[in-house]
C-alpha cells in the first residue's frame, strides 16, 4: 500500500509467537471445569497479556517494566486467592469433631482467619466496584476511559468464548473461500453468504475466525465424508475483532471440513473495509460507487475470513450489481447471468493463493483502457468522463511490467492486471493482485495541467504497486511486524525501476529527500525498529510509516551498493523463488543472500543491527597523515546525556565508502565493514579531503575533525562539481544536522552553504531550502521577524542568479523544471525579485480568460498561491476547484487556497473537508499540514484537530498514516514550554491507547527539541546573521 501525504512523500504498512502467552493460568484452571464449549489444550490461555490484568486496560502491546511490575501484582493477587482456598481447607483441623456428630465450636484462631480474609475480600471488592475506570500505575490512578475486563473471554451471549488471544490458532487452515455479494449502493447495505473449505491440522472443537460489524443469520456446518449440513452455533468476542463456530464433532487432524455463514451489513462510511461513496459526474448528476480496502486488517468487515497475513487461501468471488454498473474483482470474471429486477450476478475465476488484505472487488460505473502484455491484459478504470487522463498510466504500465517480469525472472501470475482510479480514496494506493486502486490524482495525468512533479508521482506509484506483486503479493511477510518486508522492497524497487527505464525523470533526487527527511523521524528517541513486535490493531497500524517504507528501501540500496548488483539481483530472484505464495520472515530473505554470498559474508548477522535496532549510527571520521580514524555511535536528535543517555549496546555493521582527490581512488570505493566501535582505514597516501558515505548510499550521518570539515567546505568553494550533486546534499544535509546538535558550530554551516552561489543542481539547493525552510518557520512562529527575514536576505543572496534566470514556462529537463518550481515559489513567498508582480499578471490572464488560458503546470502553484492572497483571486480559485475535473489542477489551487492569511477561510476549509462535501475527506490531512505550515494557520489548525478529534478517529481510526499525518501536521512547528505542555494535556486527556500512540509521542517529543533548539542557537543564529 503506498499510503499518500501532500508532501509527495510517499510513505505515508516477527511473527509473534504464540508462545508470547503461553502461561499457567492465574486464578483457576477451566480446563478442568465442565464447559459447554471445551478449551483445547493450547488454548489455556484466557485473555493476552493486556487483558489478563484483574483490571482491562495496559493493552495488548511488549509490556515495559512498570506494567510487569504490576502483571506480577495481579498474579500474587490470584496466588493469595487460591491460598486462601487452600487455608479454608486445611483450616478443617481447627474445627473440633464431637461424639455426636455435630459441629464443632471453631477455635480463636480460625475466627481471626476467617475475619482477616472477609477485610481483605471487601476491600478487594471495594476497590474494583469504586474505581470502575482505573487504570493502575506507579503514578496512581489516572487513566480515562479503561473498563473492568473478566480474566477469562466472555462472547456476546454471555458464555465463555473459546479463545484469548489478539492472534489467531493455528490449528484450522482455510483453503478456499467462495464469497457471494449483493451490494445495495442506495441503501449502503449487502448482504453476504461465504462458505469456507478448511483443513484442520491438529485436533480440535472449535473454529475461530475474524469477523465485525456483521449479522450472522445462520451457520451450517459440513464434513468431508458427509454431505447433510449441520446448523451450528456461534460466538462473537468483538474486542477481537473473533468469531468461534462449536464445530458438532471434534475436527481431525488431516480432515477436510466447510462453514457456510449467511450474514448481512453496512457499507463502510469511513475509508477501509467494503466502503461506499458518492460523485458527481459531469452533468452535477449524484452517482454512487462501492470499493474495498482491506489493508491491514479490514477484509473481516467485509466478510467472516481468517484475517491474518499467513493463512493464504483462494478465493472464488459473485458480486450482484445493477446492469448498468461494472464488477472488477482479483480475478478475471468468468461469467455473467442476468436475474429479475434488472440485476446481473458476476461470477469471477477462482484466484491464485493469496491473503485476505489483498482481496478486491469494486462496483460502479467505469471506463476502460487496455493493452495485451504477453498474455496479460492490462487496463486502466476511470469514471466515464475521465477516461482521457488515462494514457499515461496504461504506458507507464506496461513498460514497468515488462521491466519487472525480466528482472525477477518471474512471469506475472495472472491473466490480467486493473488499475482503477478511485474517486474517494484514502491511501495513495493499493496493491490487491490483480486489482490495483489508486487515488485519481496518483493514476490520472492530465497533458494541460498535471507537471512534471505530477507526472514522476503517477509513475512512482504504479512502480511501487506493481513491485508489491511479487513483493508482498507472491511472497507476504507473516506477520505485520516484518511490513517492511513488503513495503520497504516495494519502495526501493519503485526508485530502482525508475532509474532504469524512466531515467529522464530523476527519480533519485525524490530518494535521497525522502531518505534524509525518514533520517530525521529516525533520530527521534520515539523512533522504533523496522522489524518491530506489533499485537494491537494501532501498533499495526503505525507500522506504515517511513521507517517501514524508506529506511526499508535505504538499507536495501546499501546493501546492493554494497554486495554489488548481480549478487543483489541473483538474491532477490532466489528469495523470490524459494517462497512463492508462501509467508516469510526477514530471516527467509537473509538466508537468500547467505546462499549466493556462499557465507563470504554473513548478511544476516550484519543486516539485523539495522533491521533491529531504532535509529541510525554517527560515524565520526578523522584523517592523521595516511590513516582515516573513524568511530561510531548512536545518533540522537537533541540528546541530553542527563535524559537520555548513551547506550553503549548500539553497535552497527557499517558498509563505509568514500571518495578523496588522491589518484589511486576511483570514484566510488566501499570498504570492509566497520562492525565495531572503531577502526583505522590506511589511505595508503596523503590526500586533501575526504567524503565518506559516497553517494548518500549508507544509511548514516558523517561527523568530521574540524580540519577535515574545512577542507571539505574549501573544495565546496573552489571546486564543487567534483563531488556529486547527491554528495553535496549530504553535506549541507549533515552539516546542518550535526549543528543542531553542537557539535559543529551554526556558523560553519552557513559558511558551508554560501557554495551555493556556483550551485546549479536540484538536489542540493532543495535540501538548502528545506533546512532554513526549517529554522525560518520556527522564528516566524515565534515572532522573530527580524531574524527571519536577515535568514531570507541570505539565502536570496546565494540563490539570485539562479533565481533571474528561471522563465515561467515548462521547458528544460524535468530535474530543471522542478528546481524552477522550488525557486519560484521561494521568491514569490518573500516578495523577491518581482516575482510576486510576474505571477499576478498571469493569474489575472487566468482568470480574465475564465480559466482556459493555458499556465505553465510547473509553475501553476505559486501562480495560485499568488492570486488567493486577494479577496477576489480566492473565491474564483474555490469555484474553479468546485468545477473542474482534473485532480492535478485541484490539488495546485487547494494548496493556494490553503494559504491564505484570512483565518476564517482557512477554518472554513478545513471544516469543508471533514465534511466531505465541496473537497473530499481523503484531502483532510493535505489541508491540515497546508494551513499548519503558515502563520495564520498554525494555531488554528492544532485547535481544529482537538475540537474534532473524535470524528477525525472515527473516519481515519487510531494509528492510521492519515492520523500520523494530521497530529505531526498540526503541532510540528510549535515551540515553547506552554505549546507543549498544551498538546500533552490534550492527549492525556484521550485513552490509553491514544496518548501511547507513536504519532503523539514524536509530536511531543518534536516540540521539545523545537524548544531546546532555539534555546541552543538563537544567540548564535544572530551572530550567523
Amino acid at each position: 500500500m503506498e499510503p499518500f501525504t501532500n508532501d509527495r512523500l510517499q510513505l505515508p504498512r516477527n511473527m509473534i509467537e504464540n508462545s508470547m502467552f503461553e502461561e499457567e493460568p492465574d486464578v483457576v484452571d477451566l480446563a478442568k471445569e465442565p464447559c459447554l464449549h471445551p478449551l483445547e489444550p493450547d488454548e489455556v490461555e484466557y485473555e493476552p497479556r493486556g487483558s489478563r490484568l484483574l483490571v482491562r486496560g495496559l493493552g495488548e502491546h511488549e509490556m515495559d517494566e512498570d506494567e510487569e511490575d504490576y502483571e506480577s501484582s495481579a498474579k500474587l493477587l490470584g496466588m493469595s486467592f487460591m491460598n486462601r482456598s487452600a487455608g479454608l481447607r486445611n483450616s478443617s483441623a481447627g474445627y473440633r469433631p464431637s461424639a455426636e456428630g455435630a459441629c464443632s465450636v471453631p477455635s480463636a484462631r480460625t475466627l481471626v482467619v476467617c475475619a482477616f480474609i472477609i477485610v481483605v475480600a471487601v476491600s478487594v471488592i471495594m476497590v474494583i466496584y469504586l474505581l470502575p475506570r482505573c487504570t493502575f500505575t506507579k503514578e496512581g490512578c489516572h487513566k480515562q476511559n479503561q473498563s473492568i475486563g473478566l480474566i477469562q473471554p466472555l462472547a456476546t451471549n454471555g458464555k465463555l468464548f473459546p479463545w484469548a488471544q489478539i492472534r489467531l490458532p493455528t490449528a484450522i487452515m482455510p483453503q478456499r473461500y467462495e464469497l457471494s455479494l449483493h451490494p445495495n449502493l442506495t441503501s449502503m447495505t449487502f448482504k453476504g453468504s461465504v462458505t469456507i473449505l478448511l483443513q484442520a491440522r491438529q485436533a480440535t472443537w472449535n473454529i475461530i475466525l475474524h469477523s465485525t460489524g456483521h449479522n450472522i443469520s445462520r451457520v451450517t456446518f459440513m464434513s468431508a465424508v458427509s454431505s447433510q449440513e449441520k446448523q451450528v452455533e456461534i460466538l462473537e468476542y468483538p474486542y477481537h475483532d473473533q468469531i468461534a463456530i462449536v464445530a458438532p464433532e471434534a475436527l481431525l487432524a488431516g480432515h477436510s471440513y466447510s462453514v457456510k455463514i449467511e450474514y448481512s451489513a453496512n457499507i463502510s462510511s469511513s475509508y477501509c473495509g467494503f466502503y461506499g461513496l458518492t460523485y458527481r459526474d459531469e452533468n452535477n448528476k449524484r452517482k454512487y460507487f462501492a470499493a474495498t480496502q482491506f489493508e491491514p486488517l479490514a477484509a473481516r468487515s467485509a466478510f467472516p475470513c481468517f484475517d491474518e497475513p499467513a493463512f493464504k487461501a483462494t478465493f472464488i468471488i459473485k458480486i450482484i450489481r445493477d446492469e448498468q454498473h461494472t464488477a472488477l474483482s482479483n480475478m478475471p470474471k468468468k461469467s455473467s447471468v442476468s436475474m429479475e429486477d434488472g440485476l446481473v450476478q458476476d461470477e469471477f475465476s477462482e484466484s491464485v493463493k493469496m491473503s485476505t488484505y489483498l482481496v478486491a472487488f469494486i462496483v460502479g460505473e467505469m471506463r476502460n483502457l487496455s493493452e495485451d502484455v504477453n498474455g496479460t491484459l492490462v487496463s486502466v478504470y476511470t469514471v466515464p468522463e475521465k477516461i482521457g487522463q488515462a494514457h499515461h498510466a496504461l504506458e507507464t504500465t506496461v513498460k514497468l511490467l515488462e521491466f519487472y517480469e525480466n528482472y525477477f525472472e518471474i512471469k506475472y501470475p495472472l491473466k490480467k492486471l486493473d488499475l482503477v482510479a478511485i474517486p474517494d480514496f484514502e491511501a495513495g494506493a493499493m496493491e490487491n493482485w490483480g486489482l490495483l486502486t489508486f487515488r485519481e490524482e496518483t493514476l490520472l495525468y492530465d497533458n494541460t495541467t498535471s507537471s512534471v512533479a505530477d507526472r514522476k508521482l503517477v509513475t512512482k506509484i504504479i512502480a511501487h504497486e506493481l513491485a508489491h506483486q511479487w513483493f508482498g503479493n507472491l511472497v507476504t511477510m507473516q506477520w505485520w511486524n516484518d511490513l517492511w518486508l513488503n513495503e520497504g522492497f516495494a519502495t526501493f524497487m519503485e526508485y530502482f525501476s525508475l532509474e532504469k527505464i524512466f531515467k529522464e525523470l530523476y527519480s533519485y533526487e525524490d530518494f535521497l529527500d525522502a531518505q534524509l527527511k525518514t533520517m530525521k523521524k529516525d533520530s527521534l528517541n520515539s523512533s522504533h525498529p523496522i522489524s518491530s513486535s506489533v499485537q494491537s490493531s494501532e501498533q499495526i497500524e503505525e507500522m506504515f510509516d517511513s521507517l517501514s517504507y524508506f529506511k526499508g528501501a535505504s538499507l536495501l540500496l546499501m546493501l546492493k551498493t554494497f554486495l554489488s548488483e548481480d549478487v543483489f539481483q541473483h538474491a532477490v530472484i532466489l528469495y523470490l523463488h524459494n517462497h512463492s505464495y508462501a509467508s516469510t520472515q526477514s530471516d527467509d530473505l537473509w538466508d537468500s543472500f547467505n546462499e549466493v554470498t556462499n557465507k563470504t559474508l554473513d548478511v544476516k548477522r550484519m543486516m539485523k543491527t539495522w533491521t533491529l535496532q531504532k535509529g541510525f549510527p554517527l560515524v565520526t571520521v578523522q584523517r592523521k597523515g595516511t590513516e582515516l580514524f573513524i568511530q561510531q555511535e548512536r545518533f540522537f536528535s537533541g540528546r541530553k546525556p542527563e535524559i537520555y543517555p548513551v547506550d553503549a549496546s548500539y553497535l552497527w555493521h557499517i558498509p563505509i565508502t568514500y571518495v578523496t582527490d588522491g589518484r589511486n581512488y576511483s570514484e566510488y570505493r566501499a570498504v570492509s565493514l566497520l562492525d565495531k566501535k572503531s577502526d583505522i582505514i590506511n589511505l595508503t597516501e596523503q590526500v586533501q579531503w575526504v567524503k565518506v558515505n559516497t553517494n548518500m548510499t549508507g544509511y548514516y550521518i558523517v561527523h568530521y575533525a574540524d580540519d577535515d570539515w574545512a577542507a571539505l567546505i574549501t573544495l565546496l568553494k573552489t571546486n564543487p562539481y567534483v563531488l556529486s550533486d547527491k554528495d553535496r546534499a549530504n553535506l549541507i544535509n549533515n552539516i546542518f544536522e550535526l549543528a543542531g546538535l553542537g557539535k559543529v558550530p551554526l556558523q560553519r554551516a552557513f559558511s558551508l552553504m554560501d557554495y551555493l552561489i556556483n550551485e546549479n543542481q536540484t538536489a542540493p539547493i532543495a535540501e538548502a531550502l528545506f533546512q532554513t525552510g526549517l529554522i525560518y518557520d520556527l522564528l516566524e512562529k515565534l515572532g522573530h521577524m527580524d531574524l527571519a527575514s536577515r535568514l531570507v536576505s541570505r539565502v536570496h543572496k546565494l540563490l539570485q542568479s539562479q533565481i533571474q534566470r528561471q522563465a515561467w514556462t515548462d521547458e528544460g529537463t524535468p530535474s530543471a523544471r522542478e528546481l524552477r518550481s522550488a525557486l519560484l515559489e521561494f521568491a514569490c513567498t518573500h516578495s523577491l525579485e518581482n516575482c510576486t508582480t510576474t505571477a499576478m499578471k498571469l493569474f489575472d490572464d487566468w482568470v480574465a480568460s475564465n480559466g482556459t488560458y493555458s499556465l505553465p503546470t510547473d509553475v501553476m502553484t505559486t501562480v495560485f498561491k499568488v492570486g488567493a492572497k486577494t479577496e477576489k483571486g480566492w473565491s474564483f480559485l474555490l469555484s474553479m476547484y468546485i468545477s473542474i475535473g482534473s485532480e492535478a489542477e485541484k490539488n495546485k489551487i487547494l494548496e493556494a487556497l490553503a494559504s491564505s492569511e484570512d483565518v476564517r477561510k482557512l477554518y472554513w476549509l478545513m471544516k469543508s473537508s471533514l465534511d466531505g462535501d465541496i473537497i473530499r475527506t481523503q484531502k483532510l490531512s493535505q489541508v491540515i499540514r497546508a494551513v499548519g505550515r503558515h502563520f495564520a494557520g498554525h494555531l488554528l489548525a492544532w485547535d481544529f484537530v482537538k475540537e474534532n478529534w473524535n470524528k477525525l478517529v472515527q473516519k481515519f481510526h487510531l494509528g492510521s498514516y492519515t492520523m500520523q499525518s494530521i497530529v505531526a501536521g498540526s503541532t510540528h512547528l510549535f515551540s515553547t514550554k506552554a505549546h507543549l505542555s498544551e498538546v500533552q494535556a490534550f492527549f492525556e486527556s484521550q485513552s490509553e491507547a491514544t496518548f501511547r500512540l507513536r504519532c503523539v509521542q514524536e509530536a511531543l517529543e518534536v516540540i521539545q527539541l523545537n524548544i531546546q533548539w532555539m534555546e541552543k542557537n538563537l544567540k548564535a543564529l544572530a551572530c550567523c546573521l
